[in-house]
């Protein structure tokens, strides 16, 4: 929490010297119907103003934005923040006072966003967000487990188409075989046609009439 102030001796513009504009309402809370709104504290713009001073430069404190009436005499004082990477942020100081007659005192400051302000996510418990990480991490090991599956069966389908070629070959490789076989028994039967045919030729005709 900012330091509070608690120097009373600083001045107090009257009401009716502060612009309408800068005291407009910009958001009222539920309490503003059951409580009235101090105008003292509404008035208080430049208590406001000073308190802030005290921890940021004044070139970041832009125009008054309005006030919230946060309950019997306690008023919050709004102020457009102008330092870079804070669009749509506000200067909040709440104000109080004790009675109708005492001075108003800083009870808060602090920097608050508008309705167009760039804020973090909604914060999510470790827990939850270490049950995401590991449902995450399951099914990124379940789509590898698969994919892995699918290749294997892959593999295997190329091994059977493989298998499939060899016993082809094989098939061929024994027609192959089986015509050489053919072939060379043609030729040995030719070898013995031949061979009969040259014995016929050595057969002396002069035996042939001695044994006749």
């Amino acid at each position: 929490m900012p330091e509070q102030i608690q120097d009373t001796t600083l001045d107090v513009p009257a009401v009716d010297a502060v612009a309408d504009d800068a005291v407009a309402d910009d958001a009222e809370s539920p309490a503003a119907d059951a409580v009235p709104t101090d105008e003292t504290l509404v008035a208080a713009v430049e208590v406001a103003r000073a308190a802030l001073l005290t921890f940021t430069p004044e070139d970041t404190i832009g125009d008054p934005l309005g006030h919230v009436v946060e309950g019997d005499r306690v008023v919050s004082l709004l102020f457009d923040c102008t330092m870079t990477g804070y669009p749509g942020w506000r200067w909040t100081v709440t104000l109080s006072r004790i009675d109708g007659e005492s001075l108003p005192q800083v009870l808060e400051t602090e920097l608050t966003p508008g309705d167009e302000a760039l804020v973090a996510p909604e914060w999510i418990p470790w827990s939850d967000r270490l049950a995401d990480y590991r449902t995450a991490q399951d099914l990124v090991a379940a789509t590898a487990a698969a994919d892995a599956l699918d290749d294997d069966t892959d593999d295997d389908d190329d091994d059977t188409d493989d298998d499939d070629d060899d016993t082809d070959d094989d098939d061929a490789d024994d027609d192959d075989d089986d015509a050489d076989d053919d072939d060379a028994d043609d030729d040995d039967a030719d070898d013995d046609d031949d061979d009969d045919e040259e014995e016929d030729d050595d057969i002396d005709p002069d035996d042939i009439d001695e044994d006749e």
